[in-house]
């Protein structure tokens, strides 16, 4: 952990500037500029004196535990429609990026299909919700229903397909995140 850059963003956070900041410890500015370039360390007490004019705490600031959501709604779903390829795709998990794996819900209209994904590390997934899908990996092609799903590692350049006349509906994840 950087100290100092750490206490820049508190800082920065609740609207300080450096001098203001060191007013408020009785420091000097270029005593607080130092601790943020992580040129100097302050003391425990000076330390604790300056996180509590920033508001926090010697606890507080050295929990690195980060709240974990764990439901997520359709207001936290991000889509995206590509009228090119027919297809809708919504993202499920906000920033799955950050995550190992990366689910998508993808909607393809008739003659619809995902965007062919080059060959990657990883893994990938998928629940067919309902119409009929064709999964396209290298040369070959296979093909899923709604209530089955596919699996397969992404080592050929790979994607899917709308194998019928109506709409289908993909639960889609794969890693790492790819989308």
């Amino acid at each position: 952990m950087k100290i100092g850059e750490k206490i820049k963003l508190l800082r920065i956070t609740n609207g300080l500037t450096q001098e203001e900041l060191a007013n408020r410890c009785e420091l000097t500015k270029g005593f607080i500029s130092q601790v943020e370039r992580d040129l100097t360390s302050p003391s425990i007490a000076t330390l604790v004196d300056i996180l509590e004019c920033l508001g926090t705490n010697l606890k507080d600031f050295f929990n690195e535990t980060i709240e974990e959501k764990i439901v997520f709604t359709k207001k936290d779903f991000f889509t995206q429609e590509d009228e090119e390829n027919k297809n809708e795709i919504h993202w499920i998990v906000p920033n799955a990026q950050k995550n190992n794996m990366e689910p998508i819900l993808i909607i393809l209209d008739e003659a619809g299909s995902s965007i062919p994904q080059d060959p990657h590390e990883g893994e990938e997934f998928g629940y067919v919700i309902s119409g009929s899908i064709f999964i396209h990996i290298g040369n070959k092609k296979f093909k899923a229903k709604k209530g089955e799903s596919f699996y397969f590692r992404p080592s050929r350049t790979h994607f899917i397909s709308n194998a019928g006349k109506s709409k289908a509906k993909v639960l889609w994840i794969c890693t790492p995140p790819s989308f």
